[in-house]
């Protein structure tokens, strides 16, 4: 695909990344089931997760590929998805006749539109996934550093940087990432904030998979984000709850990494979205990826993510500072650059191809799979 094509699968605003989805569908001739949340988009528009299921239902075999899991993540899955949707047309019905392709576009609408993270709630998808009858993960680290991350002023003061420079020559860059990222439960206006009950995108993301993915018996799945690692660079991080799968998975997508192994540059985390697929297709064989395409160097990123969170948390009666923290956030995850939208849809694609040909290959050998 030419530059020119790939870049019209990207886009500027949550807005248009949803037409162009939503026209990829019809334009195949493709229902779409769309889940709207109520409250307004940034331009006014209409919020919606919107589902497709490229195939037969009811399949055994079922390839699941989300995007908008943290908001302003979700230009980059939105493509992706866009794009697939109009090559698949070219591969069936022959090549991928035993599986269906599940595209949940924008799981998470509200972050995607406003340019936030989190949801309308303040809170990470990703460490939503939890058990609330059960007693509260505690993360004592994140109680330590939730006000030098966001202070009263931005930037941060001098002796707000030092005290937390001086957290990281204790705990480590890694015992710095953790205490972030982790996932905390006792700050409702702070950072990885992972809710006290199920949120809107929670409980929507369920219902899709009851719809679409009771009968599953293979599923792989691909959950598409930005930010971490070097720039343009898809790390594909093991993500099933079952580890006698990942020599599969490594058949199907080559070298994997794994939070629990140290090996990625992501750290473990509570309640991901992939515990929603687990608990909701019990009877499945899970093979899943995380595909974490790198933007720029991690203190650049954290400072816009520190700076979008002190924003809401705060407020501002500067409307250019509020604007360009704005700005800065939206390019932290989704740099408007032609080679880096070429890197995410080339890697991105492929990983596609390679789930969907290594779903026709389950249960028989296979030798390596390649797009």
């Amino acid at each position: 695909m030419d530059t020119r094509r790939i870049n019209e699968l990207f886009s500027a605003s949550y807005a248009e990344a949803r037409q162009k989805f939503l026209h990829a569908a019809t334009a195949r001739g493709l229902a779409v089931d769309s889940y709207e949340l109520p409250l307004a988009g940034a331009q006014g528009e209409t919020l919606a997760t919107d589902v497709v299921l490229d195939g037969p239902e009811g399949v055994s075999k079922l390839l699941v590929v989300l995007s908008g899991v943290h908001g302003v993540e979700g230009f980059c899955g939105s493509a992706v998805q866009s794009g697939m949707l109009r090559l698949e047309g070219a591969l069936r019905p022959r090549e991928l006749e035993d599986a269906a392709t599940l595209y949940v576009h924008a799981v998470n609408p509200y972050g995607f539109s406003h340019l936030r993270r989190v949801t309308q709630e303040n809170v990470d998808p990703n460490r939503n996934f939890i058990d609330f009858a059960q007693p509260l993960p505690v993360n004592p680290g994140y109680a330590e550093i939730h006000d030098l991350l966001l202070p009263p002023e931005w930037p941060p003061r001098p002796e707000v940087v030092a005290a937390l420079d001086a957290y990281r020559e204790r705990h480590g860059a890694r015992g710095m990432q953790r205490a972030i990222g982790l996932g905390q439960y006792a700050f409702a206006d702070g950072m990885f904030f992972g809710g006290l009950e199920p949120t809107w995108s929670n409980r929507t993301f369920r219902r899709i998979l009851r719809r679409y993915a009771s009968e599953a018996r293979q599923i792989g799945a691909i959950d598409i984000h930005t930010g971490l690692g070097p720039y343009g660079v898809g790390e594909r991080i093991f993500a099933s709850n079952d580890n006698g799968v990942l020599e599969r998975a490594a058949r199907w997508w080559g070298p994997l990494t794994s939070v629990h192994t140290g090996s990625s540059t992501s750290i473990p985390m509570t309640g991901p979205i992939q515990y929603g697929l687990f608990e909701e297709c019990p009877d499945a064989e899970h093979v899943g990826i995380c595909l974490e395409f790198g933007t720029w160097p991690n203190e650049r990123v954290m400072a816009a993510l520190r700076a979008e969170h002190w924003l809401h948390r705060r407020g501002s009666d500067d409307a250019a500072q509020a604007a360009a923290i704005k700005r800065d956030l939206k390019d932290a995850f989704y740099p408007e650059a032609d080679d880096w939208k070429r890197m995410i849809w080339e890697q991105g694609s492929q990983a596609c191809l390679q789930a969907l040909r290594g779903l026709q290959d389950a249960g028989r050998t296979t030798t390596a799979v390649a797009a």
